[in-house]
């Protein structure tokens, strides 16, 4: 493992213990990287679990060579964000690569989602991508090189039901990327979003409705390895020209996904009055308004072998 796109490098993966963080440390170890695996170990909905799988994945990386060592840290806190950029800093003295990759689900139709669910996952999602990224931006800027990757979501991209908290969190997750990018391009540092297909055991929560079986059983086939090429990719030497950009992997199909830009413009003379938007604008626009379409209606096609 001492040769590949990360040799010499020292990744920094949340909520690696399972899934898609998992396919990414382990992708990212056989590509010569030190691991800090981050996982603290909660149930889907966030509640604590006796589980440690940061030291299941820590063990698979030293069976087969590689570096690296766990942290049980939450993300959620600024403190305890503070003590996993720590624990890489102290294990192999430099961070060269943030996944942001931690999250929880906690899905209910809106008008019964409680405060206490959509601050939940607001608070691992997009508080623990502030928090591990600001703890860590300060070591990116001493030494004028570091690369964060986002995992962000179709769902907040495009949209999704009963996932309000989600979707939120998601899409802002998108432009703490693009702010981070924007601040610290001054200083070598790279940021960049993942919205990735993959089954998982949040894929698995969803409940499967009649007529929708053909969609999960090719959810089934995109296995979380599928995305992790994308991640090592972004964080290596070779991706130095790419930040502020978010990328979609699914399957074996790559995306490039839009970032929002004016769609259409009108003047009149003189300011608009509502009157006149509703003569005027509405009829000119109405053609180039998004409906309320969900992800599964954008990517509607199978995902090839």
């Amino acid at each position: 493992m001492a040769e590949g796109m990360l040799a010499g490098k020292v990744a920094l993966v949340t909520g690696a213990g399972r899934g898609i963080g998992r396919a990414i440390a382990l992708a990212m170890a056989a590509e010569g990287a030190r691991l800090v695996v981050n996982d603290a170990g909660l149930s889907l909905s966030g509640e604590p679990e006796d589980e440690r799988p940061a030291d299941t994945v820590v063990r698979e990386i030293r069976e087969r060579g590689g570096e690296a060592v766990a942290s049980h840290e939450s993300v959620a806190e600024f403190e305890s964000a503070g003590r996993i950029v720590e624990a890489a800093l102290e294990a192999f003295g430099r961070l060269d690569v943030v996944v942001n990759n931690a999250g929880i689900l906690r899905d209910a139709i809106f008008h019964r989602m409680t405060p206490e669910d959509f601050r939940a996952v607001i608070d691992v999602h997009l508080h623990g991508s502030f928090h591990v990224s600001r703890r860590a931006a300060g070591h990116f800027r001493e030494q004028g090189s570091g690369a964060f990757l986002h995992m962000t979501s179709t769902s907040g991209l495009i949209g999704n039901l009963g996932q309000a908290n989600y979707m939120a969190a998601k899409l802002a997750i998108v432009g703490l990327s693009k702010a981070i990018a924007l601040d610290m391009a001054r200083f070598g540092v790279r940021s960049n979003c993942i919205a990735p297909f993959a089954w998982s055991r949040m894929i698995a929560e969803i409940p499967e409705k009649p007529g929708e079986e053909a969609r999960l059983a090719n959810l089934r086939r995109m296995t979380p390895e599928r995305v992790a090429p994308l991640a090592v990719f972004l964080a290596s030497d070779a991706a130095a020209s790419i930040t502020g950009q978010i990328f979609a992997m699914r399957g074996t199909e790559v995306f490039l996904m839009s970032q929002s830009r004016p769609l259409r413009g009108l003047h009149r003379r003189g300011g608009w009055t509502a009157q006149a938007l509703a003569e005027e604008m509405l009829p000119a626009f109405a053609p180039d308004f998004y409906g309320l379409d969900r992800s599964a209606d954008v990517f509607s096609w199978p995902a090839p072998e």
